[in-house]
C-alpha cells in the first residue's frame, strides 16, 4: 500500500519503525528523508549497467538483470540489516519515484511478513513539498535577524535563546558551516539536502511566535539560501551585538580553537585570502599564527578583512537596527546578553 504525503510532517504522524531508502547510495548521499537508512536495491554500477542495457539493447533484458539484481541485494539486506527485526516492525520504503525498486522491495518485505508500505511518487514526492515549502511559499513566521560584526558571539547566542522561550533558526547548524572563510567545519550538506533539513525545521515552527535568524548572506558555505526566507530576513528588524574589537578577538580563539590548534590548516586559510590582500599583509598574518599570537590575528582579521565588509553590506540594507550593547564575551556575560535579546524578542 502506499501512503500519500501532503505535508512535511505527515512521516512523525504515521510512526514507522524505519524508513527505508531503496535507491542507489549515490542518490541516497544527495539527499534522503529525515532518519532514512540506505538499503540501495541497485547499487550505483549496477543501476547504471541496468539502465544502459534498457536503452541500448531493449528494456525486457534489463528488466531480467534489474529483477535478479534487486533479489541477490534484498536477500542480503534481510540476512545482515533486516535480520533480528520482529514480526511486528513496520517499515516504508521508498525510490525516486515510488515504482519498481521500492515495490519489489516492499513486496518481498510484505512476504516475511511485515506491515511494510510505500510513498506514492516516491522521493520526487518528498522533494515537491519541500520546494512548495521554501520556493514557492511566504516565509511563515515574522523574523528578528540577531546582526553584529564577526566575532560578536551570534552563533552561541542564538543557542542560548531556546531556554528563555525563543524560537530560532540555526542556519549556520543546517549547513554545518559558520558562515566565514574560516567557517568550515567539515563536509556540506548537498544543497537538496539542506533544503531538506532547512524545510523540516520550518514545518516545527509556530507561525504565530516570532524567530531569530543569524544575519548571513545569501549563502552559508557553498549552500544558497532559498529566495522566500532571505527575503524575509532582508526585510526583519535587527538586534545587532556591539562589543569591542578586543572582546570580540578573545572571543573568536576560543570559538575557533579547532582552528587554531590546526597550524597547517590556519595557514591554508590565510592564503586563500591573498587575492583581497597584499603579500606584506598575509605575510604580517601568517607570522601571528605561527607564532601563536591568535588574538593580535584576530584583530588583524577583523579590522581590515570583516568588518570593512560588514560595514558595507550593512549600508545596503534597507533595515532597522537595535543595538545591544556588550562589554565582553566570556560565557557569563553571554548569558546576560541571551536574556537580554530574548526579552526584546518577546516584548515585541
Amino acid at each position: 500500500m502506499a501512503i500519500t504525503l501532503t505535508s512535511l510532517s505527515d512521516l512523525a504522524a504515521h510512526g514507522f519503525d524505519d524508513i527505508i531508502d531503496a535507491r542507489a547510495p549515490a542518490e541516497y548521499a544527495e539527499d534522503h528523508l529525515p532518519n532514512a537508512i540506505s538499503l540501495p536495491v541497485l547499487n550505483d554500477a549496477q543501476r547504471a549497467e541496468v539502465g544502459t542495457i534498457y536503452k541500448q539493447v531493449n528494456p525486457f533484458t534489463a528488466r531480467k538483470l534489474g529483477a535478479a539484481l534487486v533479489a541477490q541485494n534484498v536477500a542480503t539486506h534481510l540476512q545482515t540489516t533486516l535480520a533480528d527485526k520482529p514480526g511486528g516492525w513496520r517499515p516504508l520504503v521508498y525510490c525516486w519515484r515510488g515504482g519498481q525498486r521500492s515495490g519489489s522491495f516492499a513486496l518481498i518485505l510484505s512476504q516475511v511478513g511485515w506491515r511494510v508500505e510505500t510513498i506514492a511518487g516516491g522521493y520526487k514526492a518528498w522533494r515537491a513539498l519541500v520546494v512548495k515549502a521554501l520556493y514557492d511559499t511566504p516565509f511563515p513566521c515574522p523574523v528578528v535577524v540577531l546582526d553584529g560584526n564577526t566575532g560578536s558571539a551570534k552563533t552561541e547566542i542564538l543557542n542560548l535563546l531556546p531556554a528563555r522561550g525563543v524560537q530560532v533558526l540555526d542556519l549556520e547548524g543546517l549547513a554545518n558551516h559558520r558562515g566565514s572563510l574560516f567557517g568550515a567545519m567539515g563536509p556540506q550538506p548537498s544543497q537538496k539536502a539542506f533544503d531538506s533539513a532547512l524545510a523540516l525545521a520550518m514545518s516545527r515552527l509556530d507561525p504565530a511566535r516570532p524567530v531569530v535568524i543569524e544575519a548571513e548572506s545569501s549563502k552559508v558555505g557553498n549552500v544558497s539560501l532559498p529566495p522566500e526566507i532571505w527575503k524575509a530576513m532582508r526585510a526583519a528588524p535587527r538586534l545587532a551585538i556591539v562589543t569591542p574589537l578586543r572582546a570580540r578577538a578573545q572571543y573568536l580563539v576560543r570559538a575557533y580553537a579547532d582552528m587554531v590548534a590546526d597550524g597547517p590548516r590556519l595557514a591554508a586559510v590565510i592564503d586563500r585570502l591573498r587575492p583581497v590582500h597584499s603579500a606584506e599583509q598575509i605575510a604580517i598574518w601568517q607570522a601571528q599564527a605561527l607564532a601563536g599570537d591568535f588574538a593580535s590575528l584576530a584583530e588583524g582579521l577583523m579590522q581590515q578583512h570583516y568588518d570593512p565588509r560588514y560595514n558595507r553590506h550593512r549600508e545596503r540594507m534597507d533595515a532597522r537596527y537595535d543595538d545591544v550593547i556588550a562589554e565582553a564575551l566570556a560565557p557569563e556575560d553571554l548569558a546576560r546578553l541571551a536574556d537580554q535579546i530574548a526579552a526584546r524578542v518577546l516584548q515585541g
